[in-house]
């Protein structure tokens, strides 16, 4: 009997976390669309929500992680359109699978930051793959360059804004570490 009431609050303990970050995700998504950062090109985003699914995928797990990109390429769709899930959904699974695989590798003890460049690489490509296949041309991988410069940059910046966050989320008890 107490199991099954430590199993019950165990389950919706997460289903409270995961809807949470979901909606975090959604207000990190909505900010960034009103921020405009000049010189930028087009298609090349801060990646903010992104911060939530690296803290799925380094402290949830991978099913968790899966699931938020998922949801937010529903958001994407309820938003913005078709166009706009099918690559939000692409590159978030593109992402999780490079960071799940990156962590998976425990020998190579890989920093947040490289995992998150890595991860922000991965959401690129998985996208421009996405691209590829609505346009039906290979040629938007000439892209590819400004997306991986972009993608190194993003990377860089969401891996350090999720380490600083990291002990406020403590504070929270939502990670264990």
């Amino acid at each position: 009997m107490v199991t099954s009431k430590t199993n019950r609050s165990a389950r919706v303990r997460q289903t409270v976390l995961m809807g949470l970050l979901f909606a975090m995700a959604m207000v990190l998504s909505y900010v960034e669309s009103m921020i405009t950062v000049p010189g930028l090109p087009p298609g090349v985003k801060l990646g903010l929500s992104n911060i939530v699914t690296m803290y799925c995928v380094f402290f949830l797990g991978g099913r968790q992680a899966y699931t938020l990109a998922v949801l937010k390429g529903f958001f994407a769709l309820l938003t913005r359109g078709f166009t706009a899930a099918c690559m939000s959904t692409a590159g978030g699974l593109v992402s999780v699978t490079v960071m799940l695989v990156l962590i998976r590798l425990r020998r190579l003890d890989l920093s947040y930051t490289l995992i998150s460049v890595c991860g922000s690489l991965g959401h690129n490509f998985g996208q421009l793959a996405m691209a590829s296949v609505i346009m039906q041309s290979g040629f938007v991988i000439y892209y590819l360059p400004i997306m991986a410069v972009s993608g190194i940059g993003m990377g860089v910046a969401t891996g350090v804004i999720l380490r600083v966050m990291l002990p406020y989320m403590n504070k929270l008890r939502l990670t264990q570490s």
